[in-house]
C-alpha cells in the first residue's frame, strides 16, 4: 500500500469481511466484488476510484446498507449489516448514514426546506430543534432564507444539490456516502459543493466517497483504488488546503499513473 500511514492511531468507523457480491446476467454470473477487505476510519475523506465496471458504486451501496451482499460481512457502527432485514437496514440508515447522489432525488412537491424536514422528522423528537437546526445547515451551505421555500425546479443544479447535502447531514449521521456527487454539475456548482464536502470533513464528518473525477478526488485523504472487484493500493494524503493543492496532485497523478489509470 502506498503511504498508508496513521492508520493504527485511528478510530474504526467500518469494517468488510470477505465482501462479495454476484450480479447474474443471461445465464452467467459477474463476480463484482471479490473476497474484499477493507477498513474504514473515522474522520476520514475517502474516495473510491477505479475504472467504470470495477464495482465502486456496488461498493459504496453494499457497505452504506443499500445494498445485500451476495457473500461477507460489513460491520458498521457496532453492527453487523448483513445480518438485519431490509426494515432494519432502512431504520439503521435514517440514524447512520447519509447519502448524496448524483441524482439529487429532491421530491418536486416539496420545497427545499421540507424536502431535508421530511428526512429529520423521521429520526429527531424535538421539531422545533430540527427546523432551526435544517434552516442553519441550509444557510451555512450558502441557500439563503428565500431559497429555503423554493420548490426543486425553481433552484439550480448546485443549489439543490446543496440542499441534498443538508438532507444528508440533518440526522448527524455516522458516515456521508457520496456517489458521484458532483457528476452532473458544472465547473462552479461542483467547486462549490466540494468546498461544502471538505468543510464538514474539517469539522469530524466521515465522508466515503466515490468518483472517476481527479479533481474531485483530490479532496480525500485516503484514495482506495478498486480493480476488478478488490482493492489493488490506497494512497494516504494530508488533509485538503487550498496551500497543498498542486502537491497532492502530483501525488494522485503519480498513483494513478503506477496503477495504469
Amino acid at each position: 500500500m502506498t503511504e498508508a500511514i496513521g492508520e493504527a492511531q485511528s478510530e474504526i468507523l467500518l469494517q468488510t469481511k470477505k465482501l462479495g457480491k454476484t450480479f447474474s446476467h443471461g445465464g452467467t454470473q459477474q463476480h463484482v466484488l471479490k473476497n474484499l477487505d477493507m477498513t474504514l476510519y473515522k474522520g476520514d475523506f475517502t474516495v473510491i476510484m477505479g475504472s467504470s465496471g470495477s464495482g465502486k458504486s456496488t461498493l459504496l451501496y453494499a457497505i452504506s446498507g443499500m445494498d445485500k451482499p451476495t457473500l461477507g460481512e460489513v460491520h458498521f457502527g457496532g453492527r453487523e449489516l448483513t445480518g438485519m432485514n431490509n426494515d432494519e437496514l432502512a431504520v439503521f440508515r435514517r440514524s447512520n448514514c447519509g447519502f448524496v447522489f448524483q441524482q439529487i432525488h429532491l421530491l418536486d412537491t416539496m420545497s427545499v426546506l421540507d424536502n431535508v424536514l421530511s428526512s429529520a422528522y423521521l429520526v429527531q423528537k424535538n421539531r422545533a430543534q430540527t427546523l432551526s437546526k435544517a434552516r442553519e445547515l441550509l444557510v451555512r451551505v450558502g441557500l439563503k432564507p428565500d431559497t429555503h421555500k423554493k420548490f426543486p425546479s425553481q433552484i439550480s443544479g448546485g443549489e439543490a444539490q446543496r440542499a441534498g447535502i443538508v438532507r444528508a447531514l440533518i440526522n448527524s449521521p455516522k458516515a456521508l456516502f457520496a456517489d458521484e456527487p458532483t457528476g452532473a454539475l458544472n465547473s462552479a456548482s461542483s467547486q462549490s459543493v466540494l468546498e461544502i464536502l471538505t468543510e464538514v470533513n474539517g469539522q469530524g464528518q466521515s465522508i466515503v466517497m466515490v468518483t472517476h473525477d481527479l479533481k474531485t478526488a483530490l479532496r480525500g485523504n485516503r484514495i482506495l483504488f478498486l480493480q476488478d472487484g478488490v482493492v489493488m493500493d490506497e494512497l494516504r494524503l494530508a488533509p485538503y488546503s487550498n496551500h497543498n493543492g498542486p502537491d497532492r496532485q502530483e501525488k494522485l497523478h503519480g498513483f494513478l499513473t503506477k496503477l495504469g489509470w
